[in-house]
């Protein structure tokens, strides 16, 4: 998942946007009580950073496979991620393109939600995610000479990352994200738009800072790799502070899924929706994943997460919890460009990345828990990581496999959904994740041993059914497969 750290107190300058009139287009009423910008100080300031097309840092690195099921592969979800797994996981990430005629209805387009639903937001600093001073230098006077009067906030890894901006640390100084306003899906995209209309010079805003419903739809884009080429800019060579907000982490069950659930059934077409095993709310636990071992509704991994984003917001490098598979969903909006590497190079690009951030990893060794921190992928190739590239787009998914490390952006306005599974090929990577966390002092989320203990025993259960009932059945087939003297389930259990 696209988890992001959050930091509890900074008065950072905010990017915002102009707009003095009464009857601004941003009517966002922020209700949260922690953030650290109001709806008036982000109207009041403005967005002074902008494209320098000639510097373009774009890496050149091979694109991820992407896969085109057919109507009748895709309806065996595990199965077809089990099928194209040997072309796929060597990438650490792949892209998949339902059939057409796969069109999901988003609960969160609905009129009331849309203009009244509000969520908490995260700023980010786009140009302090790779090229920034340790903590303690900065906190004994030594500032970085192109910013003026910024100063970064203190932050401490919790569990719960909804509760962190009400937890900080006064010992622990860390880099992260601070907490932003809450904005609704509504507001949220009229400021995203605003933000790249100016950010890339496409018009300026007016004296009240509207844009026109028509204009926007007539208006030069910028391209996927044009944007790709600025962002990588502002990380590697940054000239100017770039904030952005970034809704992460967003749980579904509170805002809701950008899929139907099966609790709303309608005796209608759409009902197929509802029960799709590619339905993020149904994921997790289908028959063939392990999860399914898990009483207990974890959110980020069984419950699934929103995420609302706009032009530059990230989500830094990271392996999933436990090092699971992920399924990333991208309901509407502008392209999401993501960077994975192969499980089987984490330990080569975590080398890598404490060459290149020695200061930070020295001060933070579990750096990479935080998800705050950038590499670009040509420093990583230069390293000899095999980096590999896709673009999502509205209506696609992206699978990353375990312990692939993974990072990426957004191109503008959009809304995706992630959540976790664990096919029982995954089993042998859980137990490596388990020995890492011991390694690391770090606090686990799930039981391994109760998941393995229950893949055995539904194995046990089939293949009593197989050998004296007779019963072969999909299920007991597929559990079968597993077992035997070289099945992964064995080895697991071996361990």
């Amino acid at each position: 998942m696209e988890q992001l750290k959050l930091a509890a107190h900074s008065d950072a300058k905010e990017v915002g946007f102009s707009n003095p009139s009464n009857d601004s287009p941003f009517r966002h009423k922020p209700k949260n009580n922690n953030a650290l910008e109001s709806s008036d100080s982000l109207r009041n300031k403005k967005i002074s950073a902008r494209w320098v097309p000639d510097e373009a840092c774009r890496p050149i690195i091979d694109e991820a496979p992407v896969f085109y099921p057919t109507i009748e592969e895709f309806e065996d979800t595990l199965g077809y991620i089990a099928r194209i797994r040997p072309q796929a996981e060597p990438h650490g990430i792949c892209r998949i393109v339902p059939p057409p005629c796969w069109v999901p209805p988003c609960p969160l387009k609905e009129k009331d939600l849309w203009e009244n639903a509000e969520f908490p937001t995260r700023i980010q600093q786009i140009d302090l995610l790779q090229n920034r001073e340790p903590m303690r230098k900065k906190s004994r006077g030594r500032k970085r000479k192109r910013r003026k009067n910024s100063k970064l906030g203190t932050c401490r890894r919790l569990a719960n990352s909804a509760s962190e901006a009400n937890n900080a640390s006064e010992s622990d100084e860390k880099f992260g994200f601070q907490s932003g306003s809450d904005f609704t899906l509504q507001d949220f995209q009229q400021y995203a738009n605003f933000f790249k209309e100016c950010y890339f010079g496409l018009k300026d805003a007016n004296e009240d800072g509207r844009i026109g419903d028509s204009d926007h739809k007539k208006r030069w884009e910028p391209s996927e790799e044009e944007i790709e080429g600025e962002y990588w800019r502002i990380i590697e060579q940054p000239t100017d502070e770039v904030e952005v907000y970034y809704g992460a982490d967003l749980e579904t069950g509170e805002l809701g899924s950008g899929f139907p659930k099966a609790s709303s059934l309608t005796k209608s077409d759409l009902d197929q929706y509802a029960l799709s095993g590619w339905n993020l709310n149904n994921f997790p636990r289908l028959p063939g994943s392990v999860l399914s071992f898990e009483g207990s509704d974890i959110s980020g991994v069984l419950v699934p997460w929103l995420y609302v984003g706009m032009c530059f917001s990230s989500f830094c490098w990271h392996v999933e919890d436990h090092h699971l598979y992920s399924l990333n969903y991208l309901h509407w909006g502008d392209p999401k460009v993501w960077y994975g590497v192969p499980g089987s190079h984490a330990s080569a690009f975590e080398n890598a990345m404490r060459k290149h951030l020695p200061d930070l990893f020295e001060e933070q060794p579990n750096l990479l828990n935080e998800l705050v921190t950038q590499l670009s992928p040509s420093i990583l190739k230069s390293e000899g990581v095999p980096v590999y590239r896709t673009v999502q787009h509205s209506g696609e998914f992206v699978i990353t496999f375990p312990r692939a490390y993974h990072s990426g952006f957004n191109c503008g306005f959009n809304c995706a959904e992630a959540v976790n599974v664990a096919p029982v090929d995954w089993l042998m990577h859980g137990q490596n994740a388990v020995e890492v966390y011991s390694l690391q002092c770090r606090k686990t989320s799930l039981s391994h041993d109760k998941l393995l203990f229950g893949s055995a025993l539904e194995a046990v259960r089939a293949l009593a059914d197989l050998s004296i009932l007779g019963k072969e059945t999909t299920k007991n087939l597929k559990w079968r497969s597993v077992c035997g003297k070289d099945g992964v389930l064995t080895k697991a259990v071996k361990i």
